[in-house]
């Protein structure tokens, strides 16, 4: 393999002379059995352990991130998915026997799983291992090559993965390309079999409207404000203990993390009582311990750390109120844990994703009230419910949509291999993981073995009276 690590060139001939190059090898990997893709994924599963230390670096580097968190929402999450993929791909590959209609009596069918042929993953940055090496793993599974785009955002983490991937493979197969929105926008103009996009609805339409020039199929895992509610039969203490753990994992740079808190009213007051002293225990008794705890992230630039200081600074002035944190020092990519309270409509926070470690809290006497406000707007990629109440359970699973919902717990769906992780309309297009990841990269093709004609010759013309009424009776018999 390539040990020479250099990043790769990003122009646009250049991009267009690797895809090609990658035409020869994505036709051979179309055969390719179960036992070679399980050897690559041993060898990138191995590759990842042995750069371990790197990567505590590098997130050290870009995100301030504790090392602890790098194992348990970076290598974690990757691992599950190599061990899934190789325990399950013999089973995976294999064509799906499907039974007869009455249409194609004398027939035998199945389904047959086949790679797309080249592929293009366009990942993150704030998770920038789990949202790359995650779906690669899907695409290496399928039998596809792949060009990996990280983001720019992450120089550190992507030098570590780019030496991983040139340790695994030859650029025939996998590359790994660096660039900004030249180098996006040159790649998006390859006609690509498959585009793997995680990030923002906003860039998820470019992405799609390229891919709609080429007719390709893209798979897009986007966002969106996702709600957690909190009714007055919840476990507060362990509603509050998961609620912050989700929101500040990572700054609150995720996804998936709670984005606007409702609880009912008569439960807020202890509800809060309850996130404050959370965060002092985990993180510190005041703001400067806080600000000093190696257990907390930084936002990944200045640019984003002001954005989300200007949400705080807004609502704040309109009347919010701050049970806890709402100071940040945007020029050190720092953020205080922070709670609202008393959020007017008109506030900014209200519509825009956070993407950072605020919670703003929402009061409500009737569930009809969240129902309606989450209805009203885009379907969220994730939905949190605590509740010991079944009635509450259906009703916001049967009245709302979303990616994902999520009872009496937080975040754990992205880490279950066997559930589909994707979003609806705004919040993303298909699913990930385990054997939808597979499948995302597979092209799922009908297979038909055609038997005796004796039947279908009844059907040939010319067209008697007798095959008229013969086809007759077919419908009748298939309207009962």
């Amino acid at each position: 393999m390539n040990t020479d690590v250099r990043p790769l060139p990003c122009n646009r001939q250049q991009i267009d002379l690797l895809f090609d190059g990658q035409r020869e090898t994505a036709l051979h990997l179309r055969s390719s059995s179960a036992r070679v893709r399980r050897d690559k994924l041993k060898r990138l599963g191995d590759a990842l352990m042995a750069h371990r230390d790197e990567l505590y670096s590098a997130f050290q580097t870009d995100f301030r991130k504790p090392a602890a968190e790098v194992e348990l929402t970076e290598l974690l999450p990757v691992f599950d998915e190599i061990h899934m993929a190789r325990r399950k791909l013999g089973r995976w590959m294999k064509p799906t026997r499907v039974g007869s209609t009455l249409a194609a009596f004398g027939t035998s069918a199945s389904v047959t799983y086949q790679s797309k042929g080249r592929c293009l993953i366009i990942g993150p940055w704030n998770y920038p291992v789990a949202t790359l090496i995650g779906p690669l793993v899907s695409a290496i599974a399928a039998g596809n090559t792949v060009i990996l785009k990280p983001s720019e955002f992450t120089p550190a983490v992507n030098a570590v993965l780019a030496q991983v991937i040139a340790n695994c493979f030859e650029p025939t197969e996998v590359a790994l390309v660096e660039g900004e929105v030249a180098t996006s926008e040159a790649l998006l103009a390859c006609p690509f079999d498959h585009i793997f996009f995680t990030g923002s609805p906003g860039v998820g339409k470019l992405v799609m409207a390229a891919a709609s020039k080429h007719l390709t199929s893209v798979t897009l895992e986007l966002g969106g404000k996702s709600p957690v509610i909190v009714d007055e039969s919840a476990d507060l203490r362990r509603a509050a203990e998961v609620i912050i753990w989700g929101k500040l994992i990572n700054a609150g740079q995720t996804c998936i993390a709670p984005d606007t808190l409702f609880v009912q009213r008569s439960v807020r007051d202890k509800l809060l009582n309850h996130c404050r002293e959370i965060i002092r225990q985990r993180f510190g008794d005041n703001d400067a311990d806080i600000a000093a705890s190696p257990d907390f992230a930084r936002i990944i630039n200045t640019r984003h750390a002001d954005r989300i200081a200007s949400l705080i600074d807004d609502a704040v002035q309109q009347g919010a109120r701050c049970p806890a944190g709402g100071n940040y020092d945007w020029q050190n990519r720092y953020v205080a844990p922070t709670l609202l309270t008393d959020i007017p409509a008109s506030a900014l926070i209200m519509d825009e994703e956070i993407f950072g470690p605020v919670l703003p809290v929402i009061e409500f006497d009737q569930l009809d009230e969240v129902i309606n406000y989450i209805n009203d707007r885009p379907k969220p990629l994730a939905l949190y419910l605590w509740t010991q109440r079944n009635k509450c359970i259906r009703r916001i699973r049967d009245e709302t949509s979303s990616g994902s919902i999520v009872i009496n717990h937080c975040m754990l769906q992205y880490a279950h291999t066997r559930l589909p992780f994707g979003g609806v309309n705004n919040s993303g297009i298909g699913n990930g993981h385990g054997i939808f990841g597979f499948k995302a990269f597979s092209h799922e093709r009908a297979s038909l073995r055609g038997g005796p004609l004796l039947v279908v010759k009844m059907f040939f013309p010319p067209y008697s009276q007798t095959k008229r009424r013969l086809i007759n009776l077919l419908i009748q018999w298939l309207h009962k």
